[in-house]
């Protein structure tokens, strides 16, 4: 058999990249040098250096393994795209091009967050090698901690149950699998998960709402919580300005790496802060009740979040509050999702209640409990799959 003189690069997927480039010349060129290694592969192109939430969209749509940016056109635009990119991905790694090979551009990128740079005429060399040191990068983080996994919970209208939902699954994931658990109440203005857990007294006391708002989002540790979760309550007066997704999307970074589940109580799905931990969360459960108003709404989200490119796979229907004489209905209701009903939930108010009172998890023999330990046991099985089937990385 002849010598296989194939590189070890060659055997190498193309690292799935996101290429933003005003320079269109530059572009063309790059592009055009990117044939005859296959180093990485364009899966999406911005045209112009794209506002944050343009930028937020299409990372979410695209999950790069490294994103392009030109640095030839508008310097300190092109840093801002960086930035943005490394805070709203921290999983990414990013590349800047340019048209020679110039200083200036190679420092600025640098102190912005890129970790490699390249310039015309993208000898085939230098994009391997580039391509090798980044894949390295990627795999040794891929190989460090596991972050934990993040679910969401919301609802398109308020009161559709996706804060009790919320807490009865952290409690029912902590007691299945002994695990690290994070319930984080993210409705700022609204939240009520510390109360209903009987965790009320001080600064988060009956009171504390009459207070004037406050400034700004002061992250407070964590309270111990009943069955050995964590819960990090909302503020205790409303606040003036709620915080950028920046500094929320540092925090559920940070508490993945501590927690083996991070659970988000969110505001109603239409709310910015509500989109943007959606687009972080591995798992999106969207809670409606069967009247049609809710039902309308809830559509309306299913059809909203498609539009902003949500991979339907992560959103879940959650229908609470079924009464067993609507049964027979419920067949032409999940007509009306797109996305997949995942549990149905008894309206068991009296179960709920006495919880809440107790601060403590549903009965295990209400059917309400049972609903949600089948969740909670369907989740950890995905988690213990996901785990054995992970692939090496790329």
């Amino acid at each position: 058999m002849p010598a296989n003189n194939t590189s070890s690069h060659e055997l190498k997927a193309p690292l799935i990249a996101l290429l933003v480039a005003a320079d269109r010349a530059l572009a063309r060129s790059f592009v055009d040098a990117l044939a005859s290694t296959q180093a990485f592969q364009i899966a999406a192109e911005l045209k112009s250096y794209p506002n944050r939430r343009t930028l937020e969209m299409r990372l979410e749509q695209v999950r790069p393994d490294v994103v392009l940016v030109d640095l030839a056109g508008d310097l300190e635009a092109a840093c801002e795209t960086i930035r943005g990119s490394l805070s709203l991905l921290p999983s990414c790694r990013v590349i800047g091009i340019h048209s020679e090979n110039n200083s200036e551009a190679i420092l600025k990128s640098v102190r912005a967050g890129a970790t490699e740079f390249l310039h015309a005429p993208f000898e085939a060399a230098s994009q391997m090698e580039a391509a090798a040191r980044v894949r390295k990068l990627l795999s040794s983080a891929a190989s460090a901690q596991p972050a934990g996994r993040l679910l969401a919970f919301t609802s398109a209208k308020e009161g559709s149950g996706a804060s009790t939902l919320a807490r009865q699954v952290a409690l029912a994931v902590r007691s299945g699998a002994r695990q690290r658990v994070l319930l984080a109440d993210l409705d700022f203005n609204g939240g009520t998960l510390a109360f209903s857990l009987n965790l009320v007294s001080g600064e988060h006391g009956a009171h504390a709402g009459r207070r004037a708002p406050a400034q700004s989002w002061d992250l407070p540790s964590p309270l111990s919580g009943p069955g050995g979760i964590a819960v990090l309550p909302a503020p205790a007066s409303p606040l003036r300005q709620l915080p950028e997704p920046d500094r929320v999307g540092a925090f559920l970074d940070s508490a993945r790496q501590s927690f083996d589940w991070v659970l988000a109580d969110l505001p109603p799905v239409f709310e910015r802060l509500s989109l943007f931990v959606m687009s972080q969360a591995d798992r999106v459960y969207l809670l409606a009740t069967p009247e049609l108003p809710t039902l309308h709404l809830s559509r309306k989200a299913l059809a909203a979040l498609q539009q902003l490119g949500f991979p339907s796979e992560r959103v879940r229907i959650v229908l609470n509050r079924v009464d067993r004489r609507g049964e027979t209905a419920l067949a032409s209701v999940e007509r009306l999702f797109p996305a997949s009903l995942e549990a149905r939930l008894p309206d068991d108010s009296f179960a709920i209640q006495t919880a809440m009172l107790d601060g403590a998890a549903v009965g295990a023999g209400t059917e309400y409990g049972k609903a949600v330990a089948a969740l909670a046991a369907g989740l950890a099985g995905e988690k213990r799959r996901d785990k054995a089937e992970a692939p090496a990385a790329r």
